[in-house]
């Protein structure tokens, strides 16, 4: 079978760099015309009534990681790198990584389970369950593989795949299912098996990922539920994406060509068959992308909250680059000590990274009732998001 080279179609195009910043994905929510005509309506009524006042609350985190460790030591052994070297440019120290017969599933359910007992939740009450990865363990979808584990038997389940913006994608997919009013209880996943898709003997790409997990349980509130006075659960968000620049993160499909004998009506025939290949990364494009986005969605998706940076008790970003959490406070104007960061030892998981940072804070003490939160992802596509909840 003879390769014919990356299928990924956006990857010309994003060479050139000149594209414009798009405008947000998400359109604001449009009343439906009556049958009986104009605008309004019971129907739009009751969509403009659940987008406003249904809180969707934060209610429960968890996560999970494999057990062994990776350390940059290790990595000396298997390619040209130095621990000095890697820390000092990424600040990544070791990563978590599966063991052969391990399955990125048990590590997503385990999470799920987790924050499901935080939140007071038995897997019967989920109404849906959104696993953001795209490393699954099986390429038609993961979701219902943690669904059946769980035993979550009354939930529907599907994939979110937007690489390390994931959870954030899916954190804002759950929240405008609980608008709708047609669920109550939702399980959102963020888990990916990153030591799937890289080429070990790459050293710009293998020292930068590993595996876990992390989840977070999105229930229904009361109408206007606040904490002192203050709005709680999803207060907004501003999602974006720049697929002209697709080629600078990707692991494209490499095409293939099987040739079969003739056939006595149309001749020979030809299949397509392939595979995809390993993690291909354009670091210092992927670098200065993130330094713009991560500060220009957190404010934008500040503004449609309606809070202020200066508010803000916590901030949860994509674990990609020590240097790039650092670059987004100063451009913020926060503190440090406000920015979560685990990367050190678990390196980029992808979109595992913000709900583990997210659970690992959570469980540490240092959210309480009434804090705000501000998360924000980027990676592959590209995309970009950022959501504000306030926990309680």
């Amino acid at each position: 079978m003879a390769r014919s080279g990356a299928n990924c179609s956006a990857s010309t195009a994003s060479q050139s760099g000149n594209a414009s910043w798009p405008r947000t994905l998400v359109p604001p929510l449009r009343p439906r015309r009556s049958r009986r005509g104009g605008a309004g309506g019971p129907q739009a009524t009751r969509l403009q009534a659940t987008a406003h006042h249904i809180p969707s609350r934060l209610v429960g985190t968890g996560s999970s990681v494999p057990q062994q460790t990776l350390t940059n030591r290790d990595l000396e052994k298997l390619v040209e790198t130095s621990d000095d070297w890697i820390s000092s440019r990424t600040g990544i120290r070791e990563r978590r990584v599966m063991t052969p017969g391990q399955n990125l599933t048990e590590f997503a359910t385990e999470a799920s389970r987790r924050a499901l007992e935080m939140a007071g939740v038995v897997p019967e009450e989920v109404d849906l369950i959104l696993l953001a990865t795209s490393s699954p363990d099986d390429s038609f979808g993961g979701a219902c593989l943690v669904q059946g584990a769980l035993g979550a038997t009354n939930a529907a389940a599907f994939d979110v795949t937007a690489a390390c913006s994931g959870f954030v994608v899916g954190m804002i997919t759950a929240h405008n299912y609980i608008q709708s009013g047609q669920f109550k209880t939702v399980l959102v996943i963020g888990a990916d098996a990153m030591s799937r898709l890289v080429d070990w003997t790459d050293r710009n790409t293998c020292i930068l990922f590993g595996d876990g997990a992390g989840a977070a349980v999105l229930q229904a509130g009361e109408e206007n539920a606040s904490v002192d006075g203050k709005k709680v659960g999803v207060l907004g968000y501003k999602l974006r994406s720049r697929g002209a620049d697709n080629g600078k993160l990707t692991t494209c499909y490499m095409s293939g060509e099987l040739q079969s004998a003739s056939t006595a009506s149309e001749g020979a025939f030809k299949i397509g068959q392939g595979a995809y290949e390993s993690l291909h990364m354009n670091g210092s494009e992927v670098f200065k992308f993130a330094v713009r986005a991560v500060p220009e969605i957190l404010t934008a998706a500040a503004e449609n909250a309606g809070v202020e940076m200066a508010d803000v008790d916590h901030f949860v970003l994509h674990q990609a680059n020590q240097r790039i959490l650092d670059a987004a406070s100063d451009r913020l104007g926060v503190d440090k000590d406000k920015v979560a960061s685990n990367l050190a030892r678990y390196g980029n998981t992808s979109a595992a990274s913000i709900p583990l940072a997210l659970d690992e804070t959570v469980r540490a003490g240092k959210v309480q009732p009434g804090h705000l939160i501000g998360m924000a992802g980027f990676g592959a596509g590209l995309t970009w998001g950022g959501v504000f909840v306030r926990w309680g």
